[in-house]
């Protein structure tokens, strides 16, 4: 708002702009002949505001018509002597050109024509229509035949843009002139290849037409902030250039890998082997369509286009029986997907890294390898899909923080100069000229801004603005218009009408009745669904005309209490007014053939909430502020998408019609193709969705992979680029807006009122009706007061509490001031936030208060009770850090006599006192001994011993527990103990502390919970009827929780995170209901389809057209009209089809379902509708990208504000890994070896010298890389002749490396094994030298020849050493050293859900029949299938299909009487219900923590990101300084000799690194020098600091903390006496150095005049003075530091 203050300020005359003259040119060719001879250095910097392209500010007055398009002196001081002059024109943009050679002179007429074209508007405006016209053409398959001609005349403008272009500019590549822009040099290139193609041969056409394409590109140098962003993101892309290398050095690693674990496997495939007394010829029997010829007897699953994979391990898929495992055939999908060579292979890993479809490559490599590499897998996303994807993010984020600080920096420049400006004009101005600025700021008004000194108050500035927008965009004579016939004061009965009326529409229980009557609408909004009965269908029709009438009404009322106009000055009421309007259009329409979709607008009802709902006015408030200041990025997305569709289709198009038949049996283009530019354009969009490998295998087999790859290449890693940096800039906007900011709106606070009036009546009621139990005792009341400050204390933290001496005194005196402000300050939060003492769901302090609360009442002051809370211990259960842990309480608690309340007690005699003293002293005994078992630690580590045996003996309970009898004894034993133990542990506990602290507790409820479920197994267990209570066991793992405090970290922090967030959740949940209900409006009861049952391919449109004739069709049995397992028949069935489409799993299925829909009973037809995609593309931009962005921006707000509290320390840790992850860093930063002393044998000292050579360790280096080659250029079935190279090779190989290693232990002896990475490569070596000879002893089968490539390639690790690899890498890899204690804790529990969830779907779906996702590897038989199951749904990868096979519940999908052999249980159905809940819940909770995981990550990389820009100095710099220093005193003397100075700072590491030359510097430091001219350490370092630190605050304290510290460190510190200083000592030299000087001159003067008396010269004399010179000079150099 200020910036465009700025730009519409103006005074009347011009400032500063002067016409370019010849005598202009003249000056300043002198000047800067004048600054190359000087050599002069300017600190200038270019002004962002007087760039060439952006507006002249209006600071420099009004243009006067005789200086537009004329060349004007350059205003920007930075250009003053660079020979450039600007022109502007009539909307005042910046051109600047160069006035000097190779080119016309400035003062040319046929220049300055094409500089007045050039920089006129209507020149602009005529190339973006021509490019724009371009485009269209460009996206047509087949052109008019007026198209050639429209052609030529688009060529023939791009041409004279580019001879305008070239005269005015000049033609030269420096700055401002024509191939000094890039931009220029595309322009010229693709101009040149179109004109070169209309006389080039025919083959070459199309290469130069398709150069065409990059013409639309052209769009972005025309549009100012298009041009910023791509700088912007070519920025982002050299930070990512080592996040880039290190992607691809991990990629070809774990491709090598892969070759040598799974090179041929994939060709594994089951042959059928002849039988016995066979004489019929081998055929395909399982009846599969898809087979050829030459592959017939290979084994083919029910409707599976390849052949069964196999492998020969134990845990690989086996053949059936009949059949053999032979490497056979060809690679699946198309040969496409495989490891035999190192292209292929790192396609594959790409594809696994982008994780596309990788469940399918997982079950190919599982069954042809077996089960075991999942491993392989399981650290590929890791590290990819995680950790790389994590740095990619938090480097993008730091650009994005980095943008909005420079925008932040740039507008506190301009409000300085805004208010001068102000200044001059309210000052400095007559009369006249004010009133001549003020009409042309009316003229201007559309984006004015009132000049008055209180615009710097945002809010204000917005308010006023749009009044006088709202004001000033009409006519004058609208507003006479609108005051006569839009404001109705006509007479007194209609004001007292409009009163009456304004009274009650603007009541607050009319507000809360028009919310209950919006809940309910969407309530029957959601009700609609198929088949609907006519009933029902009547029900919602009346129930639509009776809300469209409260609408109608409401805004009838409205305007009669507001007027007309002003009513429509609401944003939400002309939002009203549009709905009502809606729904009467909708009651006419509604009938007439064509217009039904005009009912789905009726979910815009949903959003009226938003007018009473803060959150959702706070979120739209910021989304549509965050989408005006991206808008240029979201139009260069949308710009890059339809250049890679237009390209797309330019380069593959025909290619699809041509080949057609290498994709499809019948020769049709397929669904995903380029042949149109729709299709085109939907195939880059799923392409950005992260589904390409399918459509990249239909362009291999089209157009090849050279150019398919390349394509599919740009729009992945650009569009990539673009979309996570738009989506991060969006979840920064989330995450840093201000909640406070947004006032609450009458609508919010009527709600608020009628609420309150409610509660109020329903006391009134209730006293009225309880009017006779007013007299409460007094004893309640003291009660009462009690738990009043019992609630009061628990707002704050315990050891809040304790730190303070008095806290009895002080609470004594406290007055309610205190308890009222806390009450509204918990009041005040737009977003529910848990209080400090978090309560939910964990353990709560009510114990540790009511101890507390006990010591007010008792004012005793015991000294026993003050240092129970004053102990430092944390609580295992507590939410916070509090004084006294959690049993130590209860203990105290417990151990505490019984008060009576208010000292009124009966009277007992002393024998019944005794004899109570004896009870109550022999409980207190019970109680203290159970409370040492408790506490003991070795109890404590037995509980968890047989917490962690009972969950791990859940996993053992799988489909083949009936056929393991003795296992299945073993743990019915087991569950009775493990039973009996917990329930002993639980009574000890209640006899410790209490029943009320045992069940206040949330940890220890949860342990209670998990004894109840153990009963109830046992119980179950006993009675066949209550069999079914078996299947909760798997609750028992939950336990697992309240025994580790790692997990209960992380529980506490995701509630911390997490619950603030329910309202932002909540939102989103509203926007999917709106889509879904949309959905059932278009799709419901469209899904159905003629099934022909004997190929269970859809029947085409030409056979059967509805149902009817489905049902007609009789073949034996009449055709299925099946509906779709995923559909939007209604509400909940739509949320899980969206759910579907949100984590593209079998999204492609639905989509593919809408768009062949008709009509409700009628056959689909292939892609009829197919402008239904626009739907789905709606729902991922609206309904996923943005809600992700609202809900990930919520949790980073939170996440940064709980670290925050906790003093900027990770929330996912415990205390003690804290100190872990201090050590972590220590690690990280200090050197890992101390330097091993050069031998005294000569031969070893030149072994030494070798070996700890730089060029040594990097031929060891290219070695490593060399061999990695060998293994690159390898493949399978390759020549055997290379298969013996490759042997020798690798002896050499191995030869060199124990060479290496043989030397090193010459040298360094014992110490060779001090290091680890000296003992990896000796093991290396071990390894290598066994697996080269053990082949030759064994055999080939058993060890396989890559191993001890495999062995050898493991060295290329050192590329990652700290000290020797790239800086850049430790760099990247070092946030996840120092996130790994909370990643090990998030992964804990995550493995811990995973471990619950697979207990269940064991108990529950073990015997599924198999089918779509569920097979032979993935399934829920044993616990590692269910924990591979799992793993895919953690990822999002083939939960779809899982859930599909769950989804067979009748008895034409599954039968419910199969005999599952070795087992009673019967059948192979599922549940559907239970499969939705399970696989939805697993998805949302594991996305929560995988989310938090991310955030932990890049947070991380943020932090050390702002340490390093900050300059500020942590303990790792000081570390590093003094390792550096220990290389220049190795005797610890703490000085060293200023001569070293200048090496010693060139050594530092930054940021108290002094790059060479530094003497200056180092001298300007004045650093103290005793004796000897010897520095001392303390004194460098804190010269350092303050050099380094100059612009902290906080300096002088560090400085006093360093030097105490060092003094504390080294006491004997050897005391001097500084005789100079460096400055001193320099002044002191160039005395000298004068003085010497002007001796010297002196005596050669003296010598000239002796010369010229005698005319002689003695030989002796002239050596003398040789040598005094010599001398004087030896003397100056000495003097030097």
């Amino acid at each position: 708002m200020v910036a465009s203050a700025k730009l519409e300020m103006a005074s009347p005359e011009h400032k500063g702009l002067a016409p370019f003259t010849r005598e202009s040119l003249e000056v300043m060719e002198q000047h800067s002949a004048i600054k190359h001879s000087e050599e002069h250095k300017e600190d200038l910097k270019p002004n962002t505001d007087l760039e060439a392209g952006k507006e002249l500010p209006f600071v420099y007055g009004n243009l006067p018509r005789a200086m537009v398009s004329e060349p004007l002196e350059d205003v920007d001081p930075y250009y003053k002597n660079k020979m450039t002059f600007i022109v502007l024109n009539k909307k005042r943009t910046v051109f600047r050109f160069s006035a000097t050679w190779c080119t016309l002179s400035p003062f040319n007429s046929v220049r300055r024509t094409a500089i007045k074209i050039l920089v006129h508007p209507f020149f602009r405006l005529l190339i973006l229509i021509s490019i724009l016209i371009d485009c269209i053409f460009m996206s047509m398959t087949d052109l008019p035949k007026w198209g050639p001609a429209l052609q030529n005349t688009l060529l023939g403008i791009y041409t004279f843009e580019i001879l305008v272009k070239l005269i005015a500019r000049g033609i030269w590549a420096g700055s401002f002139y024509f191939f000094g822009d890039p931009w220029n040099w595309l322009d010229f290139s693709v101009t040149l290849f179109e004109h070169i193609s209309r006389y080039s041969p025919p083959n070459f056409i199309s290469i130069f037409r398709i150069t065409r394409n990059l013409r639309i590109l052209k769009i972005i140098p025309l549009n100012q902030g298009l041009k910023s962003f791509v700088g912007i993101l070519i920025h982002c892309l050299k930070k990512l250039t080592g996040v880039i290398i290190l992607t691809l050095f991990f990629l070809s690693i774990f491709s090598l890998i892969g070759m040598g674990l799974f090179m041929g496997n994939l060709k594994h495939k089951c042959l059928r082997w002849p039988q016995e007394n066979e004489t019929e010829t081998l055929h395909n029997r399982t009846g599969n369509p898809y087979y050829i010829r030459e592959t017939e007897n290979f084994y083919y699953l029910e409707g599976e286009r390849y052949a069964l994979l196999c492998g020969n391990r134990t845990d690989a898929g086996q053949c059936p029986e009949g059949y053999v495992c032979v490497k056979a055939g060809v690679n699946p999908d198309y040969g496409y997907t495989n490891f035999d060579s190192f292209g292929w292979t790192l396609l594959a890993l790409f594809r696994l890294m982008m994780q596309d479809y990788p469940e399918a490559l997982y079950h190919q490599i599982l069954y042809a390898s077996g089960k075991v590499y999942m491993i392989f897998f399981v650290v590929i996303s890791f590290w990819f899909a995680f950790y790389m994807a994590s740095l990619f993010l938090g480097i993008l984020a730091i650009s994005c923080e980095e943008e909005k600080q420079r925008a932040a920096e740039k507008a506190k420049k301009i409000e300085p100069e805004l208010q001068q400006a102000l200044t001059e004009l309210q000052e400095g101005n007559k009369a006249a000229e004010t009133k001549t600025t003020e009409i042309e700021m009316k003229k201007r008004s559309s984006t004015s801004m009132i000049t008055s000194l209180d615009m710097l108050d945002d809010a204000t500035i917005r308010h006023k603005e749009e009044l006088r927008k709202s004001r000033k965009r009409c006519p004058f004579c609208w507003y006479r218009f609108a005051k006569t016939f839009l404001i109705w004061n006509c007479s007194p009965c209609w004001l007292k009408l409009k009163e009456f009326v304004h009274m009650i529409i603007m009541d607050p229980f009319t507000d809360l009745f028009l919310t209950i009557c919006i809940i309910l609408n969407v309530h029957f909004l959601a009700l609609e669904h198929y088949p609907m009965s006519l009933e029902t269908n009547n029900i919602l029709n009346i129930e639509n005309q009776v809300f469209i009438g409260i609408f109608t009404a409401e805004m009838i009322f409205k305007i009669i209490a507001m007027h007309p106009y002003g009513y429509f000055q609401v944003g939400w009421n002309i939002y009203d007014s549009l709905i009502v309007f809606h729904g009467l259009v909708e009651l006419y329409v509604t009938h007439c053939h064509g217009l039904a979709v005009f009912r789905s607008f009726r979910v815009l009802r949903i959003f009226k909430l938003g007018k009473y709902w803060p959150t959702f006015k706070i979120l739209l408030l910021t989304l549509g502020n965050s989408m005006m200041a991206l808008k240029d990025l979201v139009l260069l997305l949308f710009t890059f998408i339809f250049f890679s569709a237009v390209l797309g289709l330019k380069l593959f198009g025909s290619n699809y019609k041509i080949y057609a038949c290498n994709i499809d049996e019948d020769c049709q283009l397929p669904r995903w193709h380029m042949h149109d530019f729709l299709h085109s354009f939907l195939n880059v969009f799923r392409i950005l969705c992260g589904e390409w490998i399918e459509t990249l295998w239909d362009c291999f087999k089209v157009a090849g992979q050279f150019s398919c790859i390349p394509f599919y290449m740009m729009v992945i890693l650009v569009g990539n680029l673009l979309i996570l940096y738009l989506f991060l800039a969006l979840v920064s906007s989330f995450s840093s807006h201000k909640a406070a900011t947004t006032e609450e709106n009458d609508e919010a606070k009527n709600l608020q009122r009628a609420m309150a009036r409610i509660k109020k009546g329903i006391n009134y009621v209730l006293s009225k009706i309880l009017c006779k139990n007013q007299n409460v005792p007094e004893e309640t009341m003291d009660n009462a007061s009690n738990i009043y400050v019992k609630e009061n204390i628990s707002d704050h933290t315990l050891s809040e509490l304790s730190n303070t001496q008095d806290f009895l005194k002080d609470k004594e005196k406290s007055s309610g001031t205190e308890k009222n402000t806390m009450t509204e300050n918990g009041s005040q939060s737009l977003i529910p936030s848990p209080s400090v003492s978090e309560t939910v769901p964990i353990a709560s302090e009510e114990s540790d208060i009511e101890n507390l609360n006990k010591e007010i009442q008792s004012k005793s002051g015991d000294g026993s009770s003050k240092e129970k809370v004053k102990q430092s211990s944390s609580s295992e259960c507590s939410t916070v850090d509090i004084a006294i842990s959690e049993e130590e309480e209860m203990v105290y608690e417990r151990g505490k006599p019984k008060r009576l309340k208010n000292g009124y007690g009966r009277r007992s005699s002393s024998a019944q006192i005794s004899r109570d003293s004896r009870k109550r002293k022999i409980w207190q005994n019970i109680g203290k001994t159970c409370c040492k078992i408790v506490e003991n630690s070795c109890f404590k580590c037995f509980i968890g011993l047989a917490t962690l045996l009972s969950t791990g003996a859940l996993a053992f309970e799988d489909i083949y527990i009936d056929q393991r009898k003795t296992i299945k004894i073993l743990l019915e034993y087991a569950d009775m103990i493990f039973t009996y133990i917990f329930i002993l542990e639980m009574l000890l506990k209640w006899m410790a502390y209490g029943f009320k602290a045992y069940f206040t507790n949330g940890w220890y409820q949860l342990d209670f919970m998990v004894v109840i479920v153990f009963c109830l197994s046992l119980i179950g267990k006993s009675r066949e009827e209550l069999k079914p209570l078996i299947s909760i066991k798997f609750l028992r793992a939950l336990r697992v929780l309240s025994q580790f405090e790692r997990m209960k970290v992380v529980v506490r922090a995701l509630v911390k995170t997490t619950l603030p967030t329910l309202n932002v959740l909540l939102v989103c949940l509203m926007i999917w209901l709106a889509f879904s209900i949309i959905g059932v409006h278009l799709f419901a009861g469209t899904f159905y389809e003629c099934i022909d049952p004997t190929s269970g391919e859809r029947f085409p449109m030409s056979e059967v057209m509805n149902r009817s004739q489905c049902e007609s069709l009789v073949f034996n049995e009449s055709m299925p009209w099946e509906n779709a397992k995923l559909n939007f028949d209604n509400v909940g069935i739509s949320f899980l089809s969206l759910l579907q489409v949100a984590t593209f799993n079998g999204w492609i299925t639905i989509m593919n379902s809408a768009v062949d829909s008709i009509g409700v009973d009628m056959q689909p037809n292939f892609e009829d509708n197919i402008y239904m995609y626009c739907y789905f593309i709606d729902f991922i931009i609206i309904g996923l990208f943005l809600p992700l962005s609202m809900l990930i921006g919520a949790i980073i707000a939170n996440f940064n504000k709980h670290k925050v509290k906790l003093g900027g320390s990770n929330i996912f840790i415990t205390v003690k890994q804290k100190k872990q992850y201090h050590a972590l860093k220590k690690m990280m930063c200090e050197v890992s070896q101390k330097p091993v002393p050069r031998p005294g044998n000569k031969f070893q000292g030149f072994v030494f010298d070798l070996i700890t050579n730089q060029v040594f360790n990097v031929i060891i280096m290219v070695l490593i890389f060399f061999q990695a080659i060998t293994i690159m250029i390898q493949s399978d079935e390759q020549n055997p002749k290379i298969d013996i190279a490759v042997y020798w090779i690798n002896s050499v190989f191995v030869t060199l490396y124990t060479g290496e290693c043989v030397l090193k232990l010459i040298v360094f002896h014992y110490n060779y094994f001090t290091n680890g990475w000296n003992v990896f490569d000796f093991m290396v070596v071990v390894f290598s030298i066994t697996g080269l000879f053990l082949p030759l002893m064994v055999g080939y089968y058993l060890v396989p020849p890559s191993l001890v490539q495999l062995i050898l390639l493991s060295r290329i690790i050192h590329i990652l050493r700290p000290e020797k690899g790239p800086k850049v890498f430790h760099d990247l890899l070092l946030p996840l050293v120092l996130s790994l204690p909370a990643l090990l804790n998030i992964g804990l529990l995550i493995f811990l859900i995973m471990f619950v969830y697979a207990i269940f779907g064991m108990y529950n779906f073990a015997y599924v029949k198999k089918e779509a996702g569920i097979n032979d590897v993935s399934n829920f038989e044993t616990f590692g299938s269910s924990m591979l199951c799992l793993f895919q749904v953690t990822i999002f990868a083939g939960w779809d299909g899982m859930l599909n096979a769950i989804f067979n519940s009748k008895w034409s999908d599954c039968d419910p009487d199969k005999i599952n052999p070795g087992t009673q249980v019967r059948g192979d159905c599922g549940n559907p219900f239970v499969g939705i809940v399970y696989f939805v819940s697993y998805i949302l909770i594991s996305w929560l923590i995988i989310v938090n995981m991310y955030i932990v990550v890049v947070m991380e990389f943020l932090n050390i990101a702002s340490k390093k820009k900050a300059k500020t100095l942590s303990e790792d710099d000081f570390r590093k300084f003094f390792q550096v220093w220990k290389r220049f005193d190795p005797d610890r003397t703490q000085y060293i000799d200023s001569s070293k100075l200048s090496d010693f700072a060139a050594a530092l590491h930054p940021p108290l690194f002094m790059a060479k030359p530094n003497k200056g510097q180092i001298v300007a430091m004045d650093l103290p020098m005793a004796v000897g001219d010897r520095v001392h350490c303390l004194d460098i370092l804190l010269a350092l600091t303050k050099r380094v630190m100059s612009q902290d605050v906080s300096m002088e304290k560090v400085l006093s903390e360093m030097e105490s510290g060092f003094m504390l460190a080294n006491p004997f510190k050897i005391t001097y006496e500084p005789i100079t200083t460096t400055l001193k000592r320099k002044q002191e030299v160039v005395s000298a150095t004068i003085i010497q000087r002007a001796y010297k001159s002196y005596r050669l003067r003296q010598n000239d005049k002796k010369t010229s008396d005698i005319h002689m010269i003695d030989g002796d004399v002239e050596v003398q003075a040789v040598k005094e010179g010599s001398y004087f000079d030896k003397t100056e150099g000495n003097s030097t530091i």
